[in-house]
């Protein structure tokens, strides 16, 4: 039997927060994908000679319109796997803590059919994977330090 094709993934991503209401409730940016129509944070694959906190800042403002700047790394980062067209893709995930800066969700990009802002509690009830629950259950507990 042949051995299936395997390639790795190094992604990188964004938690993003704000405040509104002179600070008293915090809202984070979470994304419904266009092509599987599940609500994500938002994330992408690092290019060749990028750096990790560059692709986490660039992925954040193409998939949502919102420029942030980052606080901290989130760890521990994401691990998963999942097939792609018969090849095995063993995909790894950074997030980066970012508190936003400027741009509105409505000049979010075609990967995404939705963009919004959510309590923390509502996010966690929106968001499709247990991994990216746990990272922002991590983002919520760095600010509420």
């Amino acid at each position: 039997m042949p051995s299936r094709k395997i390639i790795n993934e190094h992604s990188a991503g964004g938690v993003v927060f704000r405040s509104r209401e002179k600070g008293r409730t915090i809202e984070w940016l979470i994304c419904k994908h266009s092509g599987y129509h599940k609500w994500v944070l938002p994330k992408g694959i690092i290019e060749n000679g990028e750096a990790t906190e560059d692709t986490a800042l660039r992925e954040v403002a193409e998939e949502t319109g919102v420029r942030a700047k980052i606080i901290n790394k989130i760890t521990p980062g994401v691990a998963y796997k999942y097939t792609k067209n018969e090849v095995l893709v063993d995909k790894k995930v950074e997030f980066f803590l970012m508190e936003y800066a400027t741009g509105d969700i409505k000049d979010h990009s075609w990967e995404m059919e939705k963009v919004r802002w959510a309590t923390g509690e509502k996010a966690l009830k929106l968001l499709a994977f247990e991994t990216e629950r746990r990272v922002l259950k991590t983002a919520i507990s760095i600010i509420e330090i």
